[in-house]
């Protein structure tokens, strides 16, 4: 008699879910609560590829930056309790960067639950007001149903995280499941009278501008939007690290919305008639805190494009409010005009000058010059380059100096995570190992997931990461002498030989100590052909790109009546 061939548990319905969707890569750190879905993706390897990580916090960071990258939702496996929690902030990461991402948790067995048994977590408290879906598969024969959802949710309107919880006997439970097809992203698209009253706003202003901003762009977007700005002769700024949205050498790019706005910039926006935002929410840090444009009514025409109708009218109340995907506004946008745009020739072409001013080098305190080495390496690299960061000020030379290309060459956490960047270059040379792929971290900012730089190593990833190396957590010792002058207290770090601690791990190492010896340890580094870090060391005051520490303290000493020689 022929033996009925055995079902497939949860996990290679899963795993086959995936496959169906067009995975073709995933993060995790492994645990003993998704063995089976191990199991099913040891039979997929010629069409998956699983990268193993250090810690779920790297791992989600990937899987976030692999979202950012693509466009496609980003996949992390993590395990229950603790695994999820040290997840968490790429799924934090995913929501406010609007980035597609799907999170899958490893759970306890339904046989135990809500007996708060070994890392049991309710992951529809934990993560319900970070996700824009969260839900747990309580049956194996469900498996295809919820994935194809999550999927859907992930991409559609304003993409985001999705996490899926997996209870251990759901996993081994052996069935049979419906398929499904590939998902579809779904976004809404302007209509024939938002184009026109938008091409009306445009033939009454003097002074526009736009600004570009959010998750939902393509590369075919990018191009559109440009074509629409070309045709109409606008001044494009980007928000707050989605520099890459429009090319920096551009003769219409005017510069970043964000942290260190230039003052120039931020003048312009506050004289302009007409601020088209297409993509943004217009944030915290895009606005200088809300205060760059009145809430909630501008003083500017003001035209608001989103994909999300959730968020039009949530902070400012627009004259034109558009609820469409990226690409769809895009290439309806790039036929539109051209308007008289003679009108505003001049302030465009000011716009742009007054960016190029700011790429100029500027003198700091100390044998090493950041901006100096940022001018290099945007002489050096190719344009397609990818440069990644997390967060802190060293980021501030970055967003200043480097002219970036168009998408994707730019990934950096617009909610200020650190830890981001160099989980981040792994991933964006993970998807693409044909690019030249550099990461900028502090050191503060290095040692929250510097470990992932052994996963670099494991898999022969040629990422070179930068670390500015100030000896303290320079952001929050900024804003401790603006407060606080003079009262240095848990701000100071004492770091490794960065660079042994590469060559520990398998890389290559250098270490900079003037700003002329940079030059000849990035060819080294790219020589080597192995992941690599360069530790640049800075003197502690160089602490901004306008301003050093002496002068915040010795202004803030001054604010307060206090004598700043005592």
């Amino acid at each position: 008699m022929t033996q009925a061939p055995e079902l497939p548990h949860g996990g290679k319905i899963l795993v086959d879910a995936l496959v169906t969707h067009g995975v073709d890569t995933a993060f995790c750190v492994p645990g003993e609560s998704y063995l089976a879905v191990l199991d099913a993706l040891h039979d997929v390897q010629d069409k998956l590829r699983l990268v193993v990580c250090r810690q779920e916090g790297g791992a989600s960071f990937m899987a976030e930056a692999y979202g950012k990258l693509t466009g496609r939702p980003g996949i992390c496996f993590v395990t229950r309790g603790p695994g999820a929690t040290n997840a968490s902030i790429g799924v934090h990461t995913a929501q406010q960067d609007s980035t597609p991402m799907i999170l899958f948790v490893g759970q306890i067995g339904g046989d135990v639950v809500e007996r708060e048994a070994f890392q049991e977590v309710d992951y529809r408290r934990m993560f319900g007001s970070m996700v824009k879906w969260v839900a747990q598969i309580d049956r194996a024969e469900r498996i295809p149903e919820l994935v194809s959802h999550a999927f859907h949710v992930a991409v559609s309107g304003r993409p985001g995280p999705v996490v899926l919880a997996l209870p251990e006997d759901m996993l081994t439970t052996r069935t049979t499941a419906p398929e499904t097809q590939r998902y579809q992203r779904v976004a809404a698209s302007p209509n024939m009278r938002d184009m026109a009253k938008l091409r009306h706003l445009l033939q009454m202003c003097r002074k526009p501008i736009m600004i570009l901003g959010g998750g939902d762009w393509t590369p075919v977007a990018c191009g559109h939007i440009q074509r629409f700005a070309e045709r109409n002769r606008l001044p494009v700024a980007c928000t707050f690290r989605r520099q890459d949205l429009f090319d920096n050498l551009h003769e219409l790019y005017a510069g970043d919305v964000g942290l260190g706005i230039s003052p120039k910039l931020q003048q312009r926006l506050k004289e302009s008639d007409l601020v088209i935002c297409v993509g943004a929410r217009l944030g915290e840090s895009t606005t200088g805190g809300y205060t760059l444009f009145d809430v909630p009514r501008l003083q500017q025409r003001f035209v608001h494009v989103h994909p999300g109708a959730e968020e039009l009218g949530r902070v400012y109340q627009a004259e034109l409010m558009i609820n469409s995907g990226m690409p769809e506004f895009a290439e309806a946008a790039a036929v539109l005009g051209p308007a008289e745009w003679e009108n505003w020739a001049d302030w465009s072409a000011a716009a742009h000058a007054e960016y190029v001013e700011t790429l100029a080098p500027v003198t700091v305190p100390g044998p090493v010059n950041p901006s100096e080495i940022v001018h290099w390496l945007s002489k050096r690299l190719p344009r397609d380059a990818i440069l990644t960061n997390g967060a802190g000020n060293f980021a501030g030379w970055l967003h200043r100096f480097y002219p970036y290309a168009p998408m994707r060459t730019q990934l950096g956490p617009t909610n200020g995570a650190m830890g981001y960047g160099v989980p981040a270059g792994i991933a964006a040379k993970t998807v693409h190992p044909d690019r030249m792929v550099v990461t900028f971290s502090g050191d503060g900012d290095f040692l929250m997931n510097g470990q992932e730089f052994a996963t670099a190593a494991q898999y022969g990833i040629a990422v070179i990461v930068v670390v500015v190396n100030n000896g303290m957590y320079g952001t929050i010792r900024m804003h401790q002498e603006r407060e606080y002058p003079a009262r240095v207290h848990g701000t100071a770090l004492s770091n490794p030989d960065f660079a042994a601690l590469a060559r520990a791990y398998g890389g290559h190492g250098e270490t900079v100590t003037a700003t002329a010896d940079f030059p000849a340890a990035f060819e080294r580094a790219v020589a080597s052909g192995k992941p690599s870090l360069i530790e640049v060391q800075i003197d502690p005051e160089v602490i901004t790109t306008r301003t050093t520490l002496s002068a915040i303290r010795t202004r803030a000493q001054q604010a307060a009546g206090q004598n700043p020689t005592a």
